[in-house]
C-alpha cells in the first residue's frame, strides 16, 4: 500500500492504533506486513501524527505516546479518558445498528463473524431487532404547522407565529421570514429572520403553538445550510458543573468549553447558558448528580423552591 491520500492514511491509522495497543509491543515488521507499510519510515510518518492527539488541556501528559525501540512499537493512551469504555447515546447506538445491519447485508459478509456478533449484542442492549425495520420519528411537529412553514419558504412569505421559548420560559408572538425548514437530532427546525429579535433565529417547530401565513413577501438571502441547534456566544454566562457518573452524558450532549475528568466516573464541565430557565430545568432534571461550582450557583435551589412552593413545602437549604 502506498502512502495514499489523507483519508486513506487516516483510515489506516485508525486501524493500526487499537491493534498495536492490544498487541502491547508488536514487532514493527508485523505491523508493516499486516497494514501494508512498505518501509518502517512510512509507518513512522503515520504514527508521528499521534503525538499531536490527546485530550484537554493538551499538555505532554494528556497526549498519546508512541515508542519504537528494538524493532517493536508501543502506543499508550493519555490518562483515564481513553481507558474508559465508550458510551454511546441511544441515537448513536441506533445509528450504529442500522449502518452495521446494512453492511452485514452486503455480499461476502460472514453472517457469524465479529460484525454480526457485535451487532447482535448492541441490538440486544437496545431492545431492537436488527432484522426488522426501525421506525424513526422526527419530532412531534404539527403537520399543519410544517405545511405552513414550507409554503412560506417556497413562496417567500412572512409567517406570524405564537412561539414558546424554552430557554427563557416565555410565550411570544412574532413575525418570521423562514428561509429553511429541516430536521436534525430528532426534531424539526425553521431557520430565518425574526422581526422581534431583529436578527436570524432558529425555531423548534414543535414549540410553535400557531402559525399564520401572511401576504407580505420577503427577500432575505436564503440559508444555505442548517444552523447549529445552539451556537454559544461569548456574552452568554459561563457555568461550571461538577457531575456524578449518572450525569456524565451532559458533556456529550451539549457544547462544552471544557471537560475535566475527576475520576470514578465524575466530570467537571464548563458551558455557556443562553437562559436561566434552561439551566434550571437541566439542574432539576439532574437532581443530586449535578452541582454548580462556578456561575449561577443559586439556579438549582431557586427552581426547586418554586416547584416545592406549589406543594406548600419550604425552601430547601444547601
Amino acid at each position: 500500500m502506498t502512502r495514499g491520500s489523507a483519508e486513506e492514511r487516516l483510515r489506516r491509522i485508525l486501524a493500526v492504533v487499537p491493534w498495536v495497543v492490544a498487541a502491547d509491543g508488536p514487532k514493527v515488521s508485523d505491523v508493516q506486513d499486516r497494514f501494508g507499510y512498505r518501509t518502517e519510515a512510512e509507518l513512522q510518518a503515520d504514527v508521528d501524527l499521534l503525538f499531536l492527539c490527546g485530550v484537554h488541556p493538551f499538555s505532554p501528559d494528556a497526549l498519546i505516546e508512541v515508542d519504537i525501540a528494538d524493532g517493536r512499537i508501543w502506543i499508550r493512551f493519555a490518562g483515564p479518558y481513553f481507558r474508559r469504555p465508550l458510551r454511546l447515546t441511544r441515537a448513536e447506538a441506533l445509528s450504529l445498528v442500522a449502518s452495521s445491519a446494512a453492511l452485514l447485508g452486503a455480499d461476502g459478509q460472514d453472517a457469524n463473524g465479529p460484525l454480526a456478533r457485535g451487532l447482535a449484542k448492541l441490538a440486544a442492549a437496545l431492545g431492537v431487532d436488527p432484522d426488522e425495520a426501525l421506525e424513526v420519528e422526527l419530532g412531534p411537529a404539527v403537520p399543519a404547522t410544517l405545511a405552513t412553514l414550507r409554503q412560506a419558504v417556497a413562496e417567500q412569505r412572512q409567517v406570524e407565529v405564537d412561539y414558546y421559548g424554552y430557554g427563557r420560559d416565555a410565550h411570544t408572538t412574532r413575525v418570521i421570514e423562514p428561509a429553511l425548514v429541516y430536521s436534525t437530532a430528532g426534531q424539526w427546525y425553521a431557520a430565518g429572520y425574526c422581526h422581534l429579535a431583529g436578527d436570524r433565529r432558529l425555531f423548534r417547530v414543535d414549540r410553535i403553538e400557531a402559525a399564520r401565513l401572511l401576504e407580505t413577501p420577503f427577500a432575505v438571502a436564503p440559508v444555505t445550510a442548517p444552523a447549529a441547534v445552539y451556537d454559544p456566544h461569548p456574552e452568554d454566562p459561563l457555568i461550571v458543573l461538577e457531575l456524578e457518573a449518572g450525569a456524565s452524558w451532559v458533556g456529550g450532549q451539549y457544547p462544552v468549553e471544557e471537560l475535566t475528568d475527576l475520576g470514578e466516573g465524575r466530570t467537571r464541565v464548563a458551558l455557556r447558558v443562553s437562559g436561566r430557565a434552561w439551566l434550571e430545568r437541566l439542574l432539576l432534571r439532574l437532581g443530586p448528580d449535578a452541582h454548580v461550582v462556578e456561575g449561577d450557583t443559586g439556579a438549582g435551589a431557586d427552581a426547586a423552591a418554586r416547584v416545592l412552593a406549589r406543594y406548600g413545602q419550604e425552601r430547601p437549604t444547601r
